[in-house]
């Protein structure tokens, strides 16, 4: 159990240790609610896969409803169904489901259900190899368990504000509307470490390898958001390491694997 839920637990724990002296209370904090709130950050650390699958069908679908998704057989569509062939038809034992939202934003993303969104404006910025590229990172961090932690962060917050606001009777135990929109977003604008990014990079890498698919695309993907990001790696793909730096790696990589 790391620290941020060992605090939460800790909270749970004093707010009981003060009931006796304040004769069921502390200074109007629900006891039941704090209670509540240090269960739902000890689930928060131990989300099963299925209950990750269960909340990002949720999150996708929450999601899916405040964008405009390119309609079947449009230019959007069809190409991204042509960019993702090969691709394997699962991911972490969840079928993949492709989708283009329409926005000049420049971002993908996947979740734990086979969930994948990409954004025309990305599209529109990128080749198909450098596309494939990306999308490849998306699901890597998927395939590498980094969504997951991702989710159990997310989800983990609900426990904290609860507990802040666990007074009267007011005790939240489902995810209400505001909250589901504020998990969503936190899932896909998740920030990933230096090494959580780097795996991802090199398992899009591997995947592409494997299917004697195209690699420079990665390279000049990361060589575009340099761009965007003045080389700091402030983009889409996260603050670490710099996408200029990402695309030397790929290029070693590709050295080396001639």
């Amino acid at each position: 159990m790391n620290m941020k839920f060992k605090l939460l637990a800790l909270a749970a724990t004093t707010a009981l240790a003060g009931c006796g002296a304040a004769g069921g209370g502390v200074a109007g904090v629900n006891v039941d609610g704090m209670m509540a709130a240090g269960g739902t950050a000890l689930k928060a650390a131990s989300l099963s896969d299925a209950d990750v699958k269960a909340m990002s069908d949720e999150a996708c679908a929450a999601s899916d409803k405040q964008n405009k998704i390119a309609a079947p057989k449009s230019k959007y569509d069809v190409r991204l169904n042509k960019v993702v062939q090969g691709f394997s038809p699962s991911l972490n034992g969840a079928q993949t489901n492709y989708r283009v939202y329409m926005t000049k934003d420049v971002n993908a993303w996947a979740m734990s259900n086979g969930c994948i969104r990409v954004y025309s404006g990305l599209m529109d910025m990128m080749n198909d190899s450098e596309l494939r590229g990306v999308i490849g990172h998306e699901m890597g961090h998927v395939a590498l368990g980094h969504t997951k932690k991702a989710m159990q962060t997310a989800y983990a917050v609900t426990a904290a504000r609860t507990a802040a606001g666990a007074t009267g009777n007011a005790v939240v135990t489902n995810l209400s509307a505001s909250q589901l929109g504020e998990l969503t977003e936190k899932i896909i604008n998740a920030q990933f470490s230096q090494v959580q990014e780097s795996a991802a990079d090199d398992y899009s890498f591997d995947q592409l390898t494997k299917m004697n698919m195209d690699r420079k695309g990665l390279v000049t993907a990361f060589q575009k958001l340099a761009k965007l990001d003045g080389g700091a790696g402030a983009s889409m793909l996260s603050s670490h390491p710099s996408s200029t730096d990402r695309a030397q790696h790929i290029q070693q990589r590709i050295d080396q694997n001639k």
